[in-house]
């Protein structure tokens, strides 16, 4: 718990147009929708969900340490009179008022990031670089939607001297009020992909979703754009439509102001050599893959333009590690030997699953070792994925993977596309196929599982993680 406080419930009740019932506490030094991870002095927000009212978790949450419950008024009755409440019209709202508060009292540079594919590993590794250089606020894990983009911002302390947004969408129209809140200095494109097509007629429009992000840009603010990706001058145009006249662009491109120059991808890490805003720069990613070394020179010209160090900031890009669920590499200790497990669980489209496959490629592997990538269902890409699956079996002999487990029924098309010497198993879930797995593994494997979301692919990585703990847990036990 910081000892410094987030907010006042005075302030808060402010921000919100709130009425108080109870007895307030001096201060509240954090925020939670989730009753399960309450710290003491945290504010408690019941927010109404798909699936649960958070109203149903006040109790729990202030028997847990919370300092207040923020509750609407058409519920404040199911609670005791001297519970201490802050009462407001509707929840979700009152957090939207509070981000908006938290806006206008932030004196950090602002930085959003959206795009297909990449949002959170570039976030992540912008507060892993700027955290180096001054107090760093990002959001946590993917918190990008209409909740979680307002959350992130209420809980940025004012003293932040550099706080970093992600911004996510599967609908037109979504980003314009969350970049109304986040009101960027700066913001990142990572790429436009054949991504959510369930509900996009084609990928301009894709691209023109996405562009809602210059709507909240800061005056003066700077548009950082992907100059290799199809869409860049579509972005660009709609960039300059919005007032941005600052637009940089990163890749390989040879007219990108954050440019590529060169490229060594090594199992693990890479080693680059780029142009950016014109200083040479040379420096180690601790992160494999062209996509993750593309995405680094966003990250340097962003962090830059904010007023960082560059030096500093590549220097710090080979310390950097990789978020759960997107790439993070474990040790797994067999009967006999050791394995490699790459968790890409957390989510996976086309372009990312392409981008994976070929992270496994270059993977070490023993003598007798063997690429495994697990599959799980790409989904929301609407008609087109039955052939998006299909097309996958390209990258799988491209990148010379040796063994592939499939799961979903989307994934069945690749299955059917595969030669029979490259099919490992199938299932129709991720608990179906968990088995599969667990018994195929020996000495010297590399095994790399993703599929989005939906598909429950970290059922696999937990099932491995559990059959196979790593030395270091062995350890642990030991003590």
């Amino acid at each position: 718990m910081s000892t410094q406080p987030l907010w006042t419930p005075a302030a808060m009740a402010s921000a919100m147009r709130a009425q108080t019932g109870g007895a307030m506490p001096a201060a509240i030094h954090g925020l939670s929708i989730d009753s399960r991870t309450i710290a003491p002095g945290d504010a408690y927000f019941a927010i109404k969900g798909d699936v649960h009212d958070g109203h149903a978790f006040v109790e729990a949450a202030l028997k847990a340490g919370a300092a207040l419950a923020v509750v609407s008024r058409d519920k404040r009755d199911q609670f005791a009179a001297d519970a201490p409440l802050l009462v407001v019209e509707d929840v979700l709202q009152g957090l939207v008022d509070l981000a908006k508060a938290s806006r206008a009292r932030l004196g950090a540079k602002v930085i959003a990031v959206t795009g297909s594919v990449g949002k959170t590993s570039t976030k992540e590794m912008l507060r892993q670089v700027l955290e180096r250089q001054g107090k760093t606020h990002a959001s946590v894990a993917s918190f990008n939607n209409h909740w979680g983009v307002p959350l992130s911002l209420a809980r940025c302390p004012a003293d932040t001297a550099y706080a970093v947004f992600e911004i996510g969408m599967n609908h037109a129209g979504e980003i314009t009020p969350l970049v109304g809140l986040v009101r960027p200095h700066i913001a990142i494109i990572t790429t436009v992909e054949p991504v959510h097509l369930e509900f996009f007629k084609n990928v301009e429009a894709i691209a023109d979703a996405k562009a809602e992000i210059f709507s909240g840009v800061e005056p003066g603010g700077v548009a950082v754009l992907n100059r290799d990706n199809d869409q860049f001058a579509r972005l660009k145009r709609q960039a300059k439509k919005a007032g941005i006249a600052n637009i940089v662009a990163f890749g390989a491109h040879k007219t990108a102001d954050a440019r590529l120059l060169d490229v060594a991808l090594h199992a693990t890490c890479s080693a680059i050599h780029a142009d950016i805003l014109d200083h040479d720069v040379t420096y180690k990613l601790a992160m494999p893959g062209r996509h993750m070394a593309l995405n680094s020179l966003a990250v340097l010209a962003a962090t830059s333009l904010a007023g960082a160090d560059l030096a500093r900031s590549a220097l710090a890009l080979s310390q950097i590690q990789a978020a759960a669920g997107r790439g993070v590499r474990k040790t797994l200790e067999l009967l006999h030997g050791s394995a490699t497990l790459i968790d890409e669980s957390y989510n996976a489209n086309p372009a990312s699953m392409a981008a994976a496959l070929n992270v496994l490629g270059r993977a070490a592997v023993g003598p007798l070792g063997r690429k495994i990538a697990v599959l799980g269902d790409m989904l929301e890409l609407g008609p087109t994925g039955a052939d998006l699956h299909r097309g996958l079996a390209e990258a799988v002999t491209a990148n010379a993977i040796d063994m592939v487990f499939c799961c979903g029924p989307l994934m069945q098309n690749l299955w059917d596309a595969l030669p029979s010497g490259k099919r490992g198993g199938y299932a129709g879930s991720s608990n179906q196929l968990e088995s599969q797995v667990v018994a195929a593994l020996r000495d010297g494997d590399a095994v790399m599982i993703k599929g989005s979301l939906g598909s429950k692919m970290k059922v696999i990585v937990s099932a491995l993680e559990k059959r196979f703990p790593d030395k270091a847990a062995h350890d642990d036990a030991a003590v």
